[in-house]
């Protein structure tokens, strides 16, 4: 976010030296900004210099950023950056991601010297001289017996030495601050709403600015850890339904865990965004049971606790998205169903209501799930200013010029432009059939604003002729798609029609058991289906109730999916983020499903549904 500020003030005699550093990950191109400076003394006024910076990162002669070196070696790169401005700049490099055992990495300076520092800044003040280049050399000690790669990055400020200053002050473009995630989230909050328990910082209240994109979804900064500077993270909607577990309230061992943490093209872990960059991979969750009212307000005092890479909320944690006071103000309430961390008995989990309030279910029973992660402290923000239309972008995570690129290449919650008319908004499942991309409508179809509506079928077995997949291969194909759009998709792919019954685990949706090492021979090919029980982006991306209520919105409504529960009854996403069973001779919305060909390439858009890929066959 960009604001044009304008200053002048009246000081007998001002010595103030301001030089901003913006934190970036060079993803092999071109970058640049508008920097400033604020001035040494000048009589009457403080000016604001401008500077547009223009760099070009080379690493031995090659665009790009990173750095390999093999097991047991020492390997010197030469970098180079370009300043076409005709101001000095300074230059600190860094690395992104954690370095293995035994591995260090320098620079030469001048008097031949290897310094290794200890933390990431390799911290070379040089300065650049005026519109020239300069080329340092890094040295990568590895002795950690395997391979590493390491993604460079840059801080790069102008030099206040050399500025010419006007008269008087003028405007100059402000640029968000740039800097670690947890601190830049807490900057932005009023202190009305922080709540600090003296371990966690949480942000509270109706409408923060704590929105966070990342790896193709839209996040909320519920708090930061005191000590280490962390920030956990929860999806702000529904990312997809299942059954907590077989009759346990325990969250270790439980089927919700396993989904969470799963780094197949099933789970949630596998599907995210170089999760050893970005997350902590061993945090600790508080899953101690709390059979207590709302209101009570009282962290957990550990009793049980689980370490896994991703985790719900617990009670106390969406507790204090309101402080305690009413629980229809918070942030976090979203309108759906939801599971949370917390066990309230021996038979029952605590689960967050449409309209905020909190109650007990069966673990057997399918709820939506928020996914919760632990960002690293040492994550940046590059870009964003924390609100729902421009969220915060993080640092190797916020991808530009995209065009040209592989749609295969891109992450499961990106939005793209599919489609005609109404609906032409749709979203990356995952990358199921290995080179291609699984996408979905990103609401059910609309008719003039209305959501539509199918039976099932006559029976619970989905094919490309019964009822609603006549439709999904038919009519759908030919009004809702254009051949523009149609020649993307595969012609056949291969739909899983496994059976999940209560208190059963998701991968029975495609795998003969809950070991997940063979796939069902219940299957159907077809161009166009539906997603399956527990699969990514079968949820709910919309309110249900109104803030503060039961009123339905109208902005969800219930979608079958292809899992049968029995012979009988089918599965489907309620609008209010539950996944329940009907028969297949009801009525209900319908998202479809399809895979696009692996040579399907962007041409413009971030991937996030203010500016959704578009598309073109390569």
């Amino acid at each position: 976010m960009k604001r044009l500020l304008s200053f002048s003030f009246s000081f007998s005699k001002i010595y103030i030296i301001v030089m901003i550093l913006i934190n970036l990950l060079v993803v092999g191109g071109y970058f640049s900004y508008a920097m400033f400076t604020v001035s040494k003394e000048r009589s009457n006024a403080i000016s604001i210099v401008t500077g547009n910076l223009t760099y070009k990162l080379l690493v031995d002669d090659n665009e790009g950023n990173t750095l390999t070196v093999e097991a047991n070696t020492v390997k010197d790169f030469t970098i180079t950056l370009n300043n076409s401005n005709n101001r000095k700049a300074r230059f600190n490099f860094y690395y992104i991601g954690d370095l293995p055992t035994n591995t260090k990495v320098g620079y030469i300076v001048e008097d031949g010297t290897n310094p290794m520092p200890d933390e990431k800044g390799i911290n070379l003040e040089k300065i650049d001289t005026t519109g020239s280049s300069n080329s340092y050399i890094i040295r990568v000690i590895n002795n950690s017996g395997n391979s590493v790669t390491i993604n460079l990055g840059v801080s790069v400020g102008l030099d206040y030495n050399d500025l010419s200053l006007p008269d008087s002050g003028h405007l100059f473009e402000e640029i968000t601050h740039k800097g670690e995630v947890g601190t830049v989230v807490l900057n932005n909050i009023s202190k009305d709403n922080i709540h600090n328990d003296g371990i966690d910082t949480f942000t509270t209240g109706e409408y923060p600015n704590n929105y966070v994109w990342y790896s193709g979804k839209l996040w909320r900064a519920v708090s930061v850890n005191n000590e280490e500077n962390t920030v956990k993270l929860v999806t702000e909607w529904n990312i997809s339904s299942i059954v907590f577990s077989s009759g346990s309230t325990d969250f270790e061992g439980s089927y919700m865990e396993e989904w969470l943490n799963d780094t197949t093209v099933d789970g949630f872990l596998g599907n995210l965004r170089e999760p050893d960059n970005f997350i902590v991979t061993d945090a600790v969750w508080d899953a101690t049971m709390d059979d207590r009212a709302l209101g009570s307000f009282e962290r957990p005092d550990g009793t049980t606790v689980v370490e896994d890479a991703v985790g719900l909320l617990n009670m106390y944690e969406y507790q204090t998205s309101y402080n305690g006071t009413t629980y229809s103000n918070g942030y976090l309430n979203n309108g759906l169903y939801w599971w949370t961390l917390t066990p309230y008995s021996s038979s029952d989990v605590r689960t967050v209501y449409h309209d905020g309030s909190a109650y007990s279910s069966s673990p057997s029973y399918a709820s939506g799930l928020r996914p919760s992660i632990n960002l690293k402290s040492s994550v940046h923000i590059v870009d964003g200013d924390g609100t729902i239309s421009n969220p915060y972008r993080l640092n190797g995570d916020n991808d530009t010029n995209l065009s040209g690129a592989l749609l295969s290449s891109r992450y499961s919650g990106e939005y793209i432009r599919f489609g005609n008319d109404e609906n032409n908004l749709y979203m990356i499942v995952s990358h199921e059939n290995g080179n291609g991309t699984k996408i979905i409508s990103a609401e059910p179809l609309k008719d003039s604003g209305t959501f539509i509506t199918s039976a099932f079928g006559s029976n619970t077995t989905f094919s490309s002729t019964n009822t609603i997949g006549t439709f999904l291969n038919g009519n759908y194909l030919t009004s809702y798609v254009d051949s523009s759009y149609a020649n993307m998709i595969e012609d056949s792919t291969t739909w899983y029609l496994g059976t999940v019954g209560y208190g059963n685990s998701y991968k029975l949706a495609k795998y003969t058991d809950a070991t997940g090492t063979s796939t069902t021979s219940n299957v159907v090919e077809a161009k166009v289906g539906l997603l399956r029980f527990g699969e990514l982006m079968a949820g709910q991306f919309d309110r249900y109730a109104v803030k503060g209520g039961t009123n339905s919105t109208g902005l969800t409504t219930t979608y079958w999916i292809l899992t049968p529960n029995s012979m009988l009854y089918l599965r489907s996403v309620n609008s209010n983020g539950n996944a329940n069973d009907y028969s297949p001779s009801y009525a209900y919305g319908i998202r479809p499903s399809l895979n696009l060909k692996q040579n399907v390439i962007i041409t413009g858009g971030d991937g996030t549904k203010q500016n959704p890929f578009t598309l073109e066959l390569g």
